[in-house]
């Protein structure tokens, strides 16, 4: 039987740095160390050593940390090399390790991965260390760091126990029918009553406006309008750069720009779009077409309209909230604008600070207090289906067998929601968007 091979991978990112670690995790690891750095030192301790590569050679002075499974990070024996952190340091002891017997580089989230699949981890929370590594505000780290600590995987491990339970009660009464000594009527109520109450608790997370996608993923805001309205100036001044090309021209901006901003810690995408008029062109047709589409699946539409243009009509409606802005205000400081609408001038700077703090606003309404459970599609196909097994159950007068049926199917697909049901290429596309090393 072959045996499982001992992975290692830098822990840190590249480049030159004070520190680089290096990970090490699988059968190998106590043989690497004893290769490299000499006999065993005390587990979960930092030691000073010397490390050598297989033929002698000094490589460099390192703090070597030895982490016998099963209470590793991985469930596996694991090391953690802690080198200096220059290029060639690295590379020299990465060179040692690949001459190692059974060792061999870590793929991407191979770490993790395997956690996982020895029990240190369930789904939920290795996808809270991918968010966690991704995380760019603050508001989307705290969201992975729940992840991570289990505030889906314990209620669903919680879901899945009860509803098993359930199953046994079923099962058991389907086994001794016969016997004359079970009461059909009140197992049925008591199924009924505990079905119902979990089936109330998954509606009530799933009833979220997708709270936690939207912080995951962003807030969309899409700058809409005719051209010349100022959007591009608008959206170079929001995000700080020159992040579109600013001219008197109308109708430069053909495509969508996406600029990706931290607003009061909360992940903001900005979408500078094509102006809204009868195209000119086959290519500003396409613009237009995919400006009306972006406006569709906005979480926030910001429609501008400028000095020397009539006030646009929003045809068809966006889906989300609509906030109307008068741009150009220092060519006109003498012309009201309409109570309906924010003056601002991309210029001066004038009413950018009351955009941001409405901007602001309707992301905080639409991500809420960031306590949402579902941060993923993922698990919002996987209790959608759990509930509609459970609305089967409780439907009517469903013969045992098929109330069995529905729950096992109820139980299955919260197994899969925390990764208990092992689905290879879902495996696959999750952990290959990891860092290597993780």
């Amino acid at each position: 039987m072959t045996e499982t091979p001992t992975l290692y991978a830098p822990a840190t990112g590249p480049g030159r740095s004070a520190v680089s670690v290096i990970r090490i995790s699988g059968p190998a690891s106590a043989a690497v160390i004893r290769t490299l750095a000499g006999p065993l030192p005390p587990p979960r301790r930092l030691s000073l050593r010397t490390l050598r590569s297989p033929d002698g050679t000094p490589l460099d002075q390192a703090l070597v940390a030895w982490m016998p499974g099963p209470a590793s990070f991985t469930g596996e024996d694991m090391v953690e090399l802690h080198l200096h952190g220059g290029l060639a340091v690295r590379s020299a002891v990465l060179q040692a390790l690949a001459e190692i017997p059974h060792c061999r580089p870590a793929e991407p989230g191979a770490f993790t991965r395997r956690a996982f699949l020895n029990g240190r981890l369930d789904l939920t929370e290795a996808e809270g260390i991918a968010d966690l590594i991704d995380a760019e505000t603050e508001a989307q780290r705290r969201q992975a760091l729940r992840q991570l600590d289990g505030a889906l995987g314990g209620r669903v491990a919680d879901w899945r126990a009860r509803l098993i339970d359930l199953l046994a009660g079923v099962e058991a009464a389907l086994d001794f029918s016969d016997e004359g000594d079970v009461d059909d009527a009140a197992l049925d109520a008591a199924l009924a009553q505990k079905a119902r109450a979990i089936r109330d608790e998954i509606a009530t997370v799933l009833a979220d406006a997708r709270r936690g996608e939207r912080l995951r993923d962003g807030f969309t805001v899409v700058l809409a309008g005719p051209p010349n309205a100022g959007k591009s100036t608008l959206l170079n001044a929001l995000s700080r750069r020159e992040a579109a090309i600013v001219s008197a021209i109308p109708g430069t901006t053909r495509d969508v720009i996406e600029v990706r901003c931290d607003l009061g810690g909360l992940p903001v995408i900005l979408v500078d779009t094509a102006g809204l008029r009868e195209a000119g062109d086959a290519i500003e047709a396409e613009g237009i077409r995919r400006t009306r589409a972006r406006m569709r699946q906005a979480d926030l539409v910001v429609m501008l309209d400028g000095p020397d243009a009539p006030e646009t009509t929003l045809e068809p409606m966006p889906e989300g909230p609509v906030l109307r802005v008068r741009t150009k205000r220092d060519l006109e400081p003498a012309v009201g604008v309409p109570e309906s609408a924010i003056g601002i001038s991309a210029i001066t700077g004038a009413g950018l600070d009351g955009l941001l703090a409405a901007i602001e606003a309707e992301a905080s309404r639409a991500v809420g207090s960031g306590d949402a459970l579902i941060t993923r599609e993922r698990h919002r196909l996987g209790l959608t289906r759990c509930r509609e097994d459970l609305d089967r159950l409780l439907a009517g007068a469903a013969l045992p067998e098929l109330a069995a049926e529905d729950l096992r199917l109820a139980v299955r697909a919260l197994g899969e929601v925390a990764g208990h049901v092992s689905v290879e290429e879902m495996l696959d596309r999750l952990f290959s968007g990891f860092c290597i090393g993780k």
